[in-house]
């Protein structure tokens, strides 16, 4: 399995949560691959996401499709999209 975790800085919470629920999380649900996602919000101004998917090359499609299906700018700025192995899952 591989992880896209996802820090983005927050600008308009409500905005940011309206959009995550009605087009995030189901696109996120509906990618290939797909096992998990947690959306946590840190303070008032960052949050950080992880998505868990059934294979690197999976992340990867998610991860691209993450970057050119971005959130309102005024909402929320991804600061930065990594991939990584997941060595440990419970």
């Amino acid at each position: 399995m591989h992880a896209i975790v996802v820090r983005s800085t927050l600008h308009d919470f409500e905005q940011g949560r309206n959009f995550l629920r009605q087009e995030g999380v189901p696109r996120a649900k509906q990618a290939p691959g797909f096992v998990s996602g947690h959306w946590v919000r840190q303070g008032q101004d960052s949050g950080t996401a992880m998505l868990i998917f059934e294979s690197e090359e999976a992340a990867k499609a998610a991860a691209e499709q993450l970057k050119k299906n971005r959130p309102p700018a005024n909402a929320v700025t991804i600061v930065s999209v990594e991939i990584g192995e997941v060595v440990a899952h419970a």
